[in-house]
């Protein structure tokens, strides 16, 4: 493995792992109630979130790349009205999360440029660009989860 391949495997690696970790920091505290509230008229719950994270992962890296065989209900990430538990939900999103991993690790220098694609990213070319747009997509709802657990805990003291 080069020392390009080595630098972006091991960056993606850490911020994944940063990024679960405040996950959990903050979906740990939470009931299985609250992990489906829905604290916002027009948000999700966190529990829909990581649905949708799950999906995401499982399909644009495990499907994609990885050949899981993964199927994407897109719309029922956000509609499922399951209600899960919290440990079940977590388990599946973590096992995304490996998934991706494993699948990260098995990139060389050669695959970074190969051709990808994938229903809802056409403007991506190829797997960097994919592992990079799923690294932003967690972020950007790792931030959405922030703001429905702040919420919750202002709705909360409040009472």
């Amino acid at each position: 493995m080069s020392d390009v391949t080595s630098a972006i495997v091991s960056g993606f690696k850490h911020h994944y792992s940063r990024v679960v970790e405040r996950i959990h920091g903050l979906v740990d505290p939470l009931s299985d109630d609250q992990i489906w509230a829905r604290p916002y008229p027009y948000g999700n719950s966190v529990g829909h979130l990581l649905l949708h994270l799950t999906g995401n992962l499982n399909y644009y890296i495990g499907a994609q790349i990885g050949g899981t065989g993964y199927v994407r209900d897109r719309p029922l990430e956000f509609s499922d009205g399951a209600r899960y538990s919290k440990t079940v939900v977590l388990k599946n999103f973590d096992d995304a999360v490996a998934i991706m991993v494993k699948t990260l690790e098995k990139q060389t220098d050669h695959d970074w440029s190969l051709p990808y694609t994938g229903k809802g990213m056409e403007d991506v070319s190829n797997r960097f660009t994919a592992f990079l747009r799923c690294a932003e997509h967690l972020s950007h709802h790792t931030g959405q989860i922030i703001y429905v657990c702040k919420e919750m805990e202002r709705e909360g003291a409040k009472k």
